[in-house]
């Protein structure tokens, strides 16, 4: 089960419009997220995002009540992903 949004999966991908950038040279993997949702267990876990052409790559908290979207543009704008 994906934790990533449908609408973060989008800003992610308007991110990378804004930033002159295709969408193929990145690559997101979900690792940890859970499985349950309820009220006590929200929606959780990482995403790494890689970048195919230079292999650099971060790892953001992904779920309810995170902002990874705006982490990675700050990293992305900041040069992290070369």
């Amino acid at each position: 089960m994906s934790v990533i949004a449908p609408d973060e999966k989008a800003d992610f991908v308007a991110i990378l419009h804004r930033h002159q950038l295709a969408e193929t040279d990145f690559m997101l993997q979900e690792t940890d997220t859970t499985d349950v949702v309820d009220e006590v267990y929200p929606l959780q876990g990482y995403v790494t995002i890689i970048r195919k052409s230079t292999l650099k790559e971060r790892e953001y908290q992904i779920g309810h009540g995170t902002t990874w979207t705006v982490e990675f543009e700050k990293d992305l704008t900041q040069g992290a992903f070369g």
